[in-house]
């Protein structure tokens, strides 16, 4: 049979469509949909025409006009019951099949799309596209907006199914921004999830960002263009051996710069998703009780939760205080994303924007408040994920380190590595958040971990480019030079554990002389044990083994016995102290006690000294968190039977406090007239900040050899605002006096040194020490 003449001039213009150069992308997708509508209308036609009551519909992609070169053709033929409706269907649907067009057609009366609807997810997801052909445009008008309105009216059941159905998409085929061969249109921050958004909104319970979804899901078409003209065939997985030939069609310089395109669109899509989800969670659960806890969110709290200075938490998110001005505060970026990331809350789209737009360029170097800001962010561990994606959707990483971008979406061709580049190094410090009591500077493991791949962006070896990028990127943050040289060989070595202990002779003394010289210290060693660990974990599971491990514990265990072991903590004179205090004990008499508070840039520095007690420091931390005053290091001693203890700390929110008003509460402490357990236990019942976190338990060790007439006992935890006020107290109840306290705080984690005696004064025995060390970890839980 001779093709209709239809049929003939489609095929014709279609081939010129396609063929041409000038017309690429959205309109050459619109301009395909019009020559559909017109070849499936002049079938109609040549049929005799739609009778009244009967109307050809475009349904899906097809009424979005959004036709790639392989697309199905999606139509409904709908009729008001008529009887012949099959016959002139026949006449339609033959002569596509004919033509060998992909066609995913249905026949139906509005009753029966309406209950198919309500069936079937996905045909209603279809009918919120309709778009009328040729026919009744009565009949399309009455089905169209019956889909719409049960869609509305039918909201708080549909929405939850639509979601679910997006995450069983997403288990499935994985994450679009991280995948070599991507599914461009089932994978998370796909096509598939760029239509629930539509259907999101044609809810009218929430909205997406329109300019970046718009703008993600062009790409996402063109590509999908782009393969199928390359392919010559309809699909939507974006195959290895393709890659180079779509990036040719497209104009991109190679197959890693198409997938950086796809990655980068992919993540605007799922940061988009994510936070529209939320506020439908939101919505739905302000009109009808909460529908589920969606992402990674939660749904509406108490009102405006303090979390930090300028920081509260709002309908389940992190906002900006009433009054916040990120103008004139460079810390707010950093203190806002820290402290949504250690409550477990996304940082609010709003308050991203303002901080994208308002925010100052960071101090060079930054200041040790912002430094530990960036710290707790990344020792929030999987928290941080949506904090930093946040982040990332207004470039905000690339302006606090500006060498980001080179490895930003870079795609990594090797099948070990499950994530890009970036998101790589996201994930090692996510996974090196877990270890963080293994060592004595998380912050510096944790920092190591987000830089350890970032020469990846450069030529040459990465590992030598990165040692570079890092020192640099340490300076700027602020820490001293120590601490940039031990952040610079983790980066520069971070291979080498590894290497070294899976390719060398473990048993020549060469070997292991020669890994310890490269790194140094018991510290680094630590440190790279660490982030060895993590970096295996972020790459995947063929990265790590029993066997590797066993080798890098062997290597590990030979290089800290050639490096002498753990050295001693080494006491620091706090004679400065005494000499601002002594006017005041001139003044208090004997038995007297003082207090002083010296503001410092960042902070203050608070110094406490009292005639020497059991359960002295624990009263004095105490009296510090009721005044909301955060820790950040303390120096403790004994001086001729005077406890003395220099406490530098910041405000948790708000101006530092009167210096009078901590005195008289140390006074009452001391005189037992102040109940500081009980206030703190009240006020952090009542109202403490929500902890998002699971922080790793904490850990107490007995640091053997460490001291010849103390106790040494290094507590490693989560930070908080009552963490010393319960160590001491711990050490109080065992009846044990603080001789010596060495404290400090990276980021989230508390790293503490307290030098401890009986009763008689005396280092503990063996077995007591044990005990205590069991008993605080215990208390700590």
């Amino acid at each position: 049979m001779e093709p209709r003449p239809s049929t003939v001039r489609y095929t014709r213009d279609r081939e010129e469509l396609l063929g041409a150069e000038a017309q690429t992308g959205r309109e050459r997708r619109r301009a395909h949909a019009v020559l559909a509508d017109r070849w499936l209308a002049g079938l109609l036609d040549e049929a005799g025409g739609a009778p009244p009551g009967v109307a050809l519909v475009a349904v899906g992609g097809y009424g979005r006009r959004e036709l790639s070169p392989g697309s199905d053709l999606d139509v409904v033929l709908l009729h008001d019951g008529r009887r012949d409706i099959a016959a002139l269907a026949d006449s339609v649907w033959y002569p596509v099949w004919d033509a060998g067009v992909p066609l995913d057609h249905s026949v139906r009366t509005p009753d029966e799309a309406r209950r198919a609807a309500d069936d079937d997810l996905r045909v209603h997801l279809g009918l919120l596209d309709a778009r009328h052909i040729a026919g009744d445009v009565e009949l399309t008008g009455q089905v169209r907006t019956a889909a719409l309105t049960a869609w509305r009216t039918n909201a708080p059941k549909r929405l939850p199914e639509l979601l679910e159905s997006c995450d069983e998409r997403a288990e499935k085929f994985g994450e679009l921004a991280f995948l070599l061969e991507p599914d461009l249109k089932e994978a998370r921050g796909g096509l598939r999830d760029a239509a629930a958004l539509r259907a999101v909104a044609a809810s009218w319970i929430a909205d997406a960002p329109h300019e970046e979804v718009d703008s993600a899901r062009a790409t996402l078409l063109d590509v999908r263009d782009a393969l199928h003209l390359a392919t010559g065939r309809a699909g939507d997985r974006l195959l290895l051996q393709e890659q180079d030939a779509v990036a040719r069609g497209l104009g991109l310089l190679d197959a890693d710069t198409l997938l950086r395109r796809v990655s980068e669109s992919a993540r605007a899509l799922s940061y988009a998703f994510d936070v529209t989800w939320r506020e439908v969670n939101r919505v739905l659960a302000a009109r009808v009780g909460p529908v589920r806890r969606v992402l990674r969110g939660r749904t509406s709290g108490p009102e405006r939760r303090p979390l930090a200075e300028g920081v509260v938490e709002h309908g389940g998110e992190a906002v900006l205080a009433h009054g916040a001005n990120p103008s004139r505060d460079a810390g707010l970026l950093l203190r806002a994303a820290a402290a949504a990331a250690q409550a477990g809350l996304p940082l609010s789209r709003h308050a991203v924007e303002r901080l994208s737009v308002e925010s100052p360029p960071m101090p060079d170097p930054w200041p040790p408040a912002v430094r530990e800001s960036f710290v707790a962010l990344l020792g929030a561990g999987r928290s941080a994920l949506p904090v930093w994606e946040a982040m990332e959707s207004k470039r905000l990483v690339t302006r606090l380190l500006p060498d980001w971008e080179r490895v930003r979406c870079r795609p990594q061709r090797n099948a070990v590595h499950r994530f890009t580049v970036d998101r790589h190094l996201v994930e090692a410090a996510i996974q090196a958040a877990a270890h963080t009591r293994r060592v004595s500077r998380p912050d510096l493991l944790l920092v190591a971990a987000l830089l350890h791949d970032v020469g990846k962006g450069w030529p040459g070896d990465h590992s030598v480019s990165g040692e570079v990028i890092a020192r640099e990127a340490a300076a700027r943050m602020g820490f001293p030079k120590d601490d940039v040289d031990v952040i610079a060989t983790l980066v520069r070595h971070h291979l080498l554990l590894v290497d070294t202990a899976t390719r060398r002779d473990l048993d020549d003394p060469v070997t292991v002389s020669a890994f310890a010289e490269a790194i140094g210290s018991v510290e680094t060693l630590e440190l790279l044990h660490a982030l060895t660990e993590a970096d295996a974990a972020a790459t995947g599971p063929a990265a790590w083994s029993d066997w590797r491990d066993a080798l890098c514990r062997d290597l590990v265990a030979r290089a800290r016995a050639v490096l002498v072991g753990r050295p001693a903590a080494v006491g620091q004179p706090i004679d400065t102290a005494r000499v601002r205090l002594a006017e005041q004990f001139e003044r208090a008499g004997a038995g007297g006690f003082a207090v002083t508070l010296e503001p410092l840039s960042y902070g203050a520095e608070v110094t406490v000294a009292a005639p020497d007690r059991v359960g002295l420091l624990s009263l004095a931390a105490g009296v510090l968190a009721l005044h909301r005053l955060t820790v950040r290091s303390a120096v403790a001693d004994v001086v001729d039977g005077t406890a003395i203890t220099v406490w530098t700390v910041e405000t948790e929110f708000g101006s530092l406090p009167d210096p009078a008003a901590v005195r008289e509460d140390v006074r009452r402490a001391l005189d037992g007239g102040l109940d500081v357990a009980g206030k703190l236990a009240r006020r952090e019942a009542a109202y403490a900040p929500r902890r998002g976190t699971t922080p790793a338990p904490p850990r107490v060790e007995v640091v053997h050899g460490a001291s010849e007439t103390a106790t040494v006992l290094e507590v490693r935890a989560h930070d908080g605002p009552g963490l010393l006020h319960r160590i001491g107290k711990a050490l109080a109840d065992a009846h044990v006096s603080v001789r010596q306290a060495r404290v400090s705080t990276h980021g989230a984690d508390a790293v503490d040194a307290f030098y401890v005696v009986g009763g008689d004064g005396e280092p503990l025995a063996a077995d007591a020490a044990r005990q205590l060390a069991k008993s605080l970890e215990k208390a700590l839980a």
